[in-house]
């Protein structure tokens, strides 16, 4: 739920995934909320030493095939539109990432209620 620069929280959850997945745990999906969304925005553009937390959650979906969540009201806020999205609001232009889906908290139930523990960052 916190912005991926402004505190521990965002680096915590990803690395949080990466552990489950190294120790053979199933991530059922990940669900990013509040300003948790804008960690899903392809346009950060960290410092070379720091971790690019959004490179790092595509890296991890696409290697793992996992299933990434953005909330649509909270990204749309936000300013984190996909294609569709920004063709709907005409915006020129779109940042959602590409292994990032836009959706609605109807996808963070059906997450609690197919998981055995819900974790919550933020």
């Amino acid at each position: 739920m916190a912005s991926p620069y402004s505190s521990q929280s965002s680096l915590s959850a990803l690395k949080f995934a990466q552990t489950c997945i190294d120790q053979q745990h199933t991530i059922y999906r990940v669900f990013f909320y509040h300003d948790g969304v804008h960690s899903t925005s392809q346009l950060h553009s960290p410092a070379q030493d720091e971790t690019n937390v959004f490179q790092q959650w595509q890296k991890l979906a696409q290697s793992h095939k996992m299933d990434l969540v953005t909330c649509i009201a909270a990204a749309l806020k936000r300013g984190v539109i996909n294609e569709e999205e920004a063709k709907r609001y005409q915006k020129s232009q779109h940042n959602l990432g590409e292994s990032f889906e836009l959706s609605g908290l109807g996808q963070l139930l059906d997450a609690q209620l197919n998981s055995d523990q819900l974790v919550t960052f933020g």
